[in-house]
């Protein structure tokens, strides 16, 4: 599929689009159209990838006269764009109404109109039984997506977790802190958290790509690990012994455990050896399953294999984005 394609990344200066630029760069794609609203992080870019297969365009999700002119030719779409961050979600709810949901529906609505043969737009496990604006946003988002009957142009849905590296994980935060002050603040140490890497990320969105129909949500089998155990491991990569954890209480919209599929969309999905595919049971009449009685337990943060600090140690210490952190300093 990606041979001799074009692509379009919205929010493609991210973390996960610079990772999913370079392995597209690596095969023999046509074009990728990199959208963001950061010309600065545009700026940078550019230094950094010196290939004339990479066009950068300056725009808004927000505006529909966006997609006029960054979906011309363009054959594959990876819907990264949204605002992410939990605590500004309680404080700025309409800021990420306009973004992750209205964004997107403009995105579905151009892509309707174009030769574009599929795109994955991108969720988060905060959109399951969402208790945050984030999560709410996020979770109407692929309701929009799932709601879409837009056969021709394939559109399906990648949940993730705790991206290790990414902008939005609390890693390099940890990092930064046990290198400066020797302690780190953390809401409570006993939350939960699924993991994977930037690179397992570009992976599941491929793999929806190839495999995906309209409206199916793809998850990948993750492991997990409490935040203590995340700050332990990282001391001991560090070299540094009994760190200083400040408990400083949950914020607004934390959730101790996070779910990836509730236990419904687990009963209805096709499981194989790394990923789950829910398939879109409104348009799939055949994955309707009347004895179920709802009893099969979710995916959850603290069901899926959660990590002691020996095991993450080793992970972490495997992670490219953990060792590109390290060097920095």
């Amino acid at each position: 599929m990606l041979s001799n394609s074009s692509f379009l990344i919205t929010g493609g200066t991210g973390s996960f689009g610079k990772t999913l630029i370079r392995h597209l760069l690596n095969s023999d794609v046509e074009r990728i159209v990199c959208l963001s609203r950061d010309e600065d992080k545009q700026h940078l870019m550019k230094r950094d990838f010196s290939d004339e297969r990479i066009h950068f365009q300056l725009g808004d999700v927000r505006d529909p006269n966006t997609f006029d002119i960054s979906l011309k030719g363009i054959d594959y779409v990876f819907h990264a764009a949204a605002l992410k961050h939990v605590p500004a979600s309680e404080y700025q709810p309409l800021e990420f109404v306009k973004t992750n949901i209205l964004g997107s529906q403009n995105l579905l609505s151009n892509i309707s109109k174009s030769n574009v043969k599929g795109a994955v737009f991108l969720s988060t496990d905060k959109a399951v039984a969402p208790v945050n604006t984030m999560g709410m946003t996020k979770s109407l988002m692929e309701k929009l997506v799932r709601a879409s009957n837009d056969i021709d142009h394939r559109t399906c849905i990648t949940r993730y977790g705790n991206v290790i590296g990414s902008r939005g994980s609390v890693i390099p935060q940890f990092l930064n802190s046990l290198r400066k002050n020797g302690s780190v603040d953390v809401t409570n140490p006993k939350m939960t958290r699924f993991l994977m890497s930037l690179n397992e990320s570009v992976a599941l969105v491929l793999h929806a790509l190839e495999n995906g129909e309209t409206g199916d949500l793809f998850i990948q089998k993750s492991p997990a690990a409490s935040v203590e155990t995340i700050v332990l491991a990282l001391s001991e990569i560090l070299g540094m012994k009994n760190p200083i954890i400040n408990i400083i209480g949950n914020r607004p919209g934390e959730k101790m455990h996070e779910t990836l599929l509730t236990s419904e969309e687990k009963f209805f999905a096709i499981e194989g050896e790394k990923y789950f595919r829910v398939p879109n049971k409104y348009s799939d009449k055949s994955n309707s399953r009347e004895s179920w009685s709802g009893d099969n337990e979710d995916y959850t943060s603290v069901s899926t294999n959660v990590l002691n600090v020996e095991e993450l140690v080793l992970m972490l210490r495997n992670n490219a984005e953990v060792a590109s952190i390290l060097l920095k300093d």
